[in-house]
């Protein structure tokens, strides 16, 4: 009985879909297809808001992506500029430090000088020192001035055979003679402990000025003569003492080494 509804149904749908063909373009189907449009359209108005808001979103999602991808490639490329900068700008450091060694040396034919790197530096700060990449394998020998092309730093304490200690101008052990390049008097510098050094041993009525350049003397024969130590930063004069104690500040910026050239071709006097 069910099968036979639904044979009927069917053979039903089929003669009305073949009297819709037919009488379609007599007119006679119009007002149907109006009454029917006229019930559906907001329907399909819906479908197609839909439709066209999910296609949006999808255009918006693929949009999103792809921004997305180009800002993780350009930051990538931010990124490997930002390093390639920084090792162009370590290079120009390097450059300008080794031309100021070139220089030093054009400038002084007669100095035996090899160049060296700091690899390390008393980690305490209780004793001034720095090792230097270049030990007795290289020549090098106690007593050796280190220098840079802004002034002395100070003298080989200890030698390996592929690396030695500085002790630097600034370390409480250390003095060498010095003289004041104005007016030549002579004195002794030794380190403080600090970035500074004191100049003693000056007699009173020695004219000394603010800004005066600060010389090895080369008396004792430690250190060739006219190495720039550093200037003077103040002068401190008094009736009843014998000697001006003089503070000098250092040429070289002991907490910013990193190269150095070590003077070969000097031999300290014993």
């Amino acid at each position: 009985m069910g099968h036979n509804r639904r044979v009927v149904l069917v053979l039903v749908l089929l003669a009305g879909l073949l009297a819709g063909i037919l009488l379609r373009p007599t007119g006679y189907l119009k007002p149907v297809e109006d009454a029917v449009f006229t019930l559906f359209a907001p329907l399909q108005y819906s479908f197609h808001w839909v439709a066209t808001r999910i296609t949006r979103g999808v255009q918006a999602i693929r949009a999103l992506r792809t921004l997305q991808a180009r800002v993780t490639e350009l930051q990538e490329t931010v990124d490997r500029l930002m390093i390639e900068n920084l090792r162009l700008r370590e290079a120009e450091i390097e450059a300008s430090v080794l031309r100021e060694q070139l220089q030093f040396k054009l400038a002084n034919p007669t100095f035996e000088l090899l160049a060296a790197e700091v690899i390390g530096r008393d980690p305490s700060n209780l004793l001034h020192y720095v090792i230097i990449d270049r030990g007795t394998e290289d020549g090098l020998a106690i007593g050796m001035p280190v220098v840079t092309a802004r002034g002395l730093v100070g003298s080989i304490s200890t030698v390996y055979p592929s690396s030695s200690r500085v002790i630097l101008l600034t370390d409480p052990a250390s003095s060498v003679s010095a003289l004041i390049q104005s007016s030549r008097a002579t004195g002794v510098v030794q380190g403080q402990g600090r970035s500074s050094l004191t100049m003693r041993y000056v007699e009173q009525n020695e004219p000394v000025q603010i800004d005066d350049i600060v010389l090895t003397s080369g008396l004792g024969g430690n250190f060739p003569k006219r190495l720039v130590i550093g200037q003077v930063q103040s002068v401190k004069r008094s009736d009843v003492e014998m000697f001006q104690e003089i503070v000098v500040q250092s040429a070289v910026d002991f907490d910013r080494l990193e190269f150095v050239l070590v003077m070969q071709g000097f031999v300290p006097a014993d």
